[in-house]
C-alpha cells in the first residue's frame, strides 16, 4: 500500500465505456478489462467503490417529449443492468462484489446503506452503487460525488473517452488544449465538460479531487492510482 497514492477510490465509468465500439448495450470484452484493472487494485489493497452511467442503454427522453421523471428513471434502471453486468465480470475473476442500489429490488441488489457499504470496502469487497440517487434531476455524476462524500473516498477517478479535460472538443478541434490542472471554480465558470455542475459544486464543498483520465489505455486506473501525472486534476 505504501506506493498507492490514494487508499480508498470512487470509480466513475460512463455507460457507453461498457459498450466498447458497438455504440450500444454491453461489450463484455470491454467489461472483463474494466475488471481486471479493478482486480489489481483490490489486490493491491485499495478499497474500490463505482457507479456506472447508463447512456449505453438509455439516453433520456433524446428529443421526444417523454416525462423528464419517467424517464430519469428509466436511466437509473439502466444503470443497474450495467452495474450487475460489471458485478458478474468481477465475480468471474474472484473479486468479492456488491451492487447498492438507491432504489429497492431486493432480489438482484442491496439497498444502499452507508455503513454497510464502508464495511464492505473494508473486508476488500468492490462496491458498485446503481440506479443513482434514487431521485430525477440528478445524473450519475452528481451520484458519484455523493456516494464519494459518503463512502469518505479520497478521489473521483472520471474514466473518460478523453485522456483529460481540454478547454474544446479535441475530437473536432486540432488546437484544443489540455489541462493538467484546474480548480473546481475555473471547470465551474468556463463550463467545462468535467462533471455537470451539480456534481462539481459538491466535490468542491467536500474537497474531493476528480482525476480525470482516458479509460481506453490499458492500466491507466492503476496509473492513477500509483500518482503518475495522467489526465488532468480538478481541485482546489
Amino acid at each position: 500500500m505504501s506506493k498507492c497514492k490514494f487508499k480508498r477510490v470512487m470509480l466513475k465509468l460512463s455507460g457507453e465505456a461498457l459498450a466498447g465500439t458497438n455504440g450500444f448495450g454491453i461489450d463484455f470484452n470491454v467489461a472483463q478489462r474494466i475488471a481486471m484493472e479493478i482486480k489489481e487494485l483490490v489486490e493491491m489493497g485499495v478499497e474500490v467503490g463505482a457507479v456506472v452511467g447508463g447512456g449505453n442503454i438509455w439516453r433520456g427522453r433524446d428529443g421526444s417529449d417523454m416525462d423528464r421523471t419517467t424517464a430519469d428513471y428509466m436511466g437509473m434502471l439502466a444503470t443497474c443492468i450495467n452495474a450487475l453486468a460489471l458485478q458478474d465480470s468481477l465475480e468471474g475473476l474472484g473479486v468479492m462484489t456488491r451492487v447498492q442500489t438507491a432504489i429497492e429490488m431486493k432480489e438482484v441488489a442491496e439497498p444502499f446503506i452507508r455503513r454497510r457499504a464502508m464495511r464492505h470496502l473494508e473486508k476488500g469487497r468492490v462496491v458498485i452503487f446503481a440506479a443513482g440517487t434514487g431521485n430525477p434531476y440528478f445524473s450519475t455524476d452528481t451520484t458519484a460525488a455523493l456516494r464519494a462524500a459518503e463512502i469518505e473516498a479520497e478521489v473521483i477517478l472520471l474514466a473518460k473517452k478523453v485522456d483529460g479535460v481540454y478547454d474544446k472538443d479535441p475530437h473536432k478541434y486540432s488546437d484544443a488544449k489540455k489541462y493538467d490542472s484546474l480548480s473546481y471554480i475555473q471547470v465551474l465558470e468556463q463550463g467545462l465538460q468535467v462533471m455537470d455542475s451539480t456534481a462539481t459544486s459538491l466535490c468542491m464543498d467536500n474537497n474531493i479531487p476528480i482525476l480525470v483520465f482516458a479509460l481506453d489505455e490499458p492500466g491507466n486506473i492503476k496509473r492513477a492510482i500509483m500518482g503518475e501525472e495522467i489526465g488532468t486534476m480538478v481541485c482546489k
